[in-house]
């Protein structure tokens, strides 16, 4: 059992009662000096540029549960330090909720995951054979595609404890942002991605995010109204969460899209270049919110960067599985607007033949490879 001084200060550090910090020093917590001096000098180096480790403001944990996570908010602290990694927390947005719960506006949150593609670089070690290939095709399934399966999601979580999951970055920073954090920066220290957020926001409590093979994406429907439009998963869970920071570094793409998009995963690059991704788009045609042929169906936050005029009229029709700049062969940004323009102009005119002659032309040019869906 260490001394009172050590329990005081770690109660100053945590900010929680004497009491309980007594309770998880039995539990071996060990102390923010034995934290601090387990740090590599990258790694300390890299918290410091963003936090005084050694400040009373600043507390220094290694834990995976956010039961642990001061409940207080205090005038002092001003941000957390988690040196464990996020990969071993059972319930990772439990446990942001709490680190967001007791941090102040502005307050930092600094911690790290082993991602799934450093995993993959450790389990290779430069070796490509068979057998590398059978263990990582394992652990692909059972610790990224196992936790995302609704009814054995439990099975995994009561075997592993939580512990050992494969997260993607895009993953983790989804999961923050949803969380009520906004990125400052991530970078690769020692193997393992080290990130700084800043609380700005309460967290978004989303029980349906982007998790499940086929997810719906909110999006502007007719009379401006929210929809949830359908689709096959092509990118990495909770992207949703990160389209305006991914925006707000690189911009859009020649086709409309955010470039260098780190969210896609591979095999979602296949599913867009042949349109699969889009067939659970028929739910919405059969639900009644969604046409065949017709505008395509954007995020609030595409959707206001449109001239007004686009916008008003817009809003008029369904929007559509087969958007109109498929058909006429114009994929940039510019070229979406310009589509749109003409094909509303048409469709006021005459509406059944303008979707026949639209869907006729888009079909052409997808079996013939002249245009792809990203």
């Amino acid at each position: 059992m260490r001394n009172v001084e050590s329990i005081s200060a770690i109660g100053r550090v945590l900010s929680v009662p004497k009491q309980l910090v007594t309770d998880l020093i039995v539990e071996n917590v060990p102390s923010k000096e034995v934290l601090n001096s387990a740090l590599t000098k990258k790694v300390s180096n890299y918290i410091n540029q963003h936090v005084a480790i050694e400040s009373h403001s600043t507390a220094l944990i290694s834990d995976n549960s956010h039961t642990h996570i001061p409940v207080s908010k205090q005038a002092n602290l001003r941000s957390v330090v988690n040196i464990r990694q996020i990969n071993d927390v059972r319930y990772i947005n439990k446990y942001l909720c709490k680190v967001n719960e007791c941090l102040p506006d502005a307050g930092l949150f600094i911690g790290c995951v082993e991602s799934t593609s450093n995993k993959k670089i450790k389990l290779f070690k430069g070796k490509h054979n068979l057998w590398t290939q059978l263990v990582w095709l394992y652990c692909f399934f059972v610790h990224r595609v196992w936790p995302k399966v609704p009814k054995l999601r439990k099975l995994y979580f009561y075997l592993t404890k939580g512990r050992y999951r494969w997260l993607t970055v895009a993953e983790v920073l989804g999961r923050l942002v949803s969380c009520g954090f906004e990125i400052i920066e991530f970078k690769e220290i020692e193997g393992k991605i080290y990130f700084v957020v800043i609380k700005t926001h309460e967290p978004d409590h989303n029980m349906y995010p982007s998790y499940s093979p086929v997810f719906g994406m909110r999006r502007v429907g007719k009379n401006g109204k929210l929809i949830k439009v359908y689709k096959f998963r092509t990118m990495h869970p909770y992207s949703e969460y990160l389209q305006d920071y991914v925006i707000r570094l690189n911009g859009y793409n020649e086709v409309g899209k955010p470039a260098n998009d780190f969210r896609l995963t591979r095999w979602g690059r296949v599913f867009r270049k042949y349109w699969l991704d889009e067939l659970p788009q028929l739910i919405n045609v059969l639900i009644g919110n969604m046409a065949i042929v017709g505008m395509r169906p954007l995020s609030q936050t595409r959707f206001n960067e449109l001239p007004k005029d686009v916008q008003e009229k817009r809003i008029k029709f369904k929007p559509g599985c087969i958007p109109p700049y498929v058909a006429l062969n114009m994929p940039n940004s510019e070229g979406n607007v310009v589509a749109e323009r003409i094909y509303m102009a048409a469709k006021e005119k005459a509406p059944f033949l303008t979707d026949v002659k639209y869907f006729c032309k888009a079909i052409f040019n997808i079996l013939t490879g002249k245009i792809c869906s990203s």
